[in-house]
């Protein structure tokens, strides 16, 4: 049957039950409702009762299915993005007529997928939309991609590090969306959902991967919109992903270009835009074309620890700030 009820019992948040119990068939159709369509054929008696949990659904979404019995399930071709992760039971995963090495896997659009598994199986379904998976495509490549995003290899290998910090980012992800934090800040689902993507394709190698690397070299245009928006932004609250956005290009990409073209991380070009624009208030007041104190001009550009402004304030031009505003030439 299907199961409305949500909670853990305990008055926090728990997954939400689409469906539970022991007809194979009327979960078969709820997970092709839900998921993607598919063939499926039952290759012994059921033993546990199905289910299919729903941790999270949106632009990302978050699944637990286990179906009770050996089943095989066969994907003709892949609507979106799915990654799936077995939590416990034996599974066997095909991918383009490929044995996989290990059931953890990833696939999209153009791929075929089939999977044997036992009676004990449950499987995360970790599932991206395409059109959010493009979209954070196009911003790690500064461009709108021309081709779909292929992967490579549809293997997750599990000794990869960066696969297992990738994995780890998905269980804070379940935990996430299972807290109160997560309900009170959609705009921290989101930016949490674009994280997955963008840490998945830089993980798992795929066909845009060594663009991806070309645009860590960063285009000089792009660069250039990274230091205008610090320009014109000095004064405003402005973190790394605000200039990655301007830029149109990933963080990861940002701070590469950053360190390769200027030497410096997109935060310390930041500040010392914001250091320069004190420099400037400061010898103002000090020809007497402005008024104000040292405390004033250190925190309308952002230093509220007046300590480190007035070293880095030193260490950039030989004199401390209250030295700036005596000088009269």
């Amino acid at each position: 049957m299907v199961v409305e009820a949500v909670g853990c019992g305990d008055g926090t948040a728990g997954p939400l039950s689409l469906y539970e119990g022991a007809d194979i068939e009327e979960l078969h159709e709820v997970v092709s409702s839900r998921l993607s369509p598919h063939r499926l054929t039952i290759l012994g008696k059921q033993v546990l009762p199905g289910r299919l949990q729903v941790f999270h659904a949106g632009s990302v979404g978050l699944y637990d299915l286990g179906f009770g019995a050996p089943v095989r399930l066969r994907v003709g071709d892949l609507p979106d993005f799915y990654c799936q992760l077995p939590r416990v039971g034996s599974v066997a995963v095909v991918v383009n007529g490929a044995a996989l090495s290990s059931p953890l896997c990833a696939g999209g659009p153009g791929d075929s997928v089939l999977t044997e598994q036992d009676h004990l199986a449950v499987n995360s379904a970790l599932a991206m939309s395409r059109q959010l998976v493009e979209e954070v495509l196009a911003v790690r490549l500064g461009d709108v991609p021309h081709k779909p995003l292929r992967f490579d290899q549809h293997v997750l290998d599990p000794a990869d590090p960066a696969v297992q910090s990738w994995l780890a980012l998905v269980q804070s992800f379940r935990q996430f969306v299972l807290s109160p934090l997560s309900r009170s800040s959609e705009l921290g689902v989101r930016h949490f959902e674009r994280l997955l993507v963008d840490t998945l394709l830089g993980a798992q190698p795929h066909s845009w991967s060594k663009s991806a690397d070309r645009a860590a070299a960063l285009l000089p245009s792009a660069l250039r919109r990274a230091t205008e928006f610090c320009d014109e932004r000095a004064g405003d609250a402005v973190s790394v992903c605000d200039i990655a956005q301007a830029a149109r290009v990933s963080v990861r990409t940002l701070r590469e270009a950053f360190r390769t073209h200027l030497d410096t991380t997109p935060l310390a070009y930041l500040r010392r835009v914001r250091l320069d624009h004190a420099h400037h208030d400061l010898k103002a007041i000090a020809d007497g074309s402005a008024r104000g104190t040292v405390t004033e001009v250190a925190c309308r550009w952002g230093f509220t620890h007046l300590g480190r402004f007035s070293a880095e304030y030193r260490a950039a031009y030989g004199c401390s700030p209250s030295e700036t505003t005596r000088s009269r030439h």
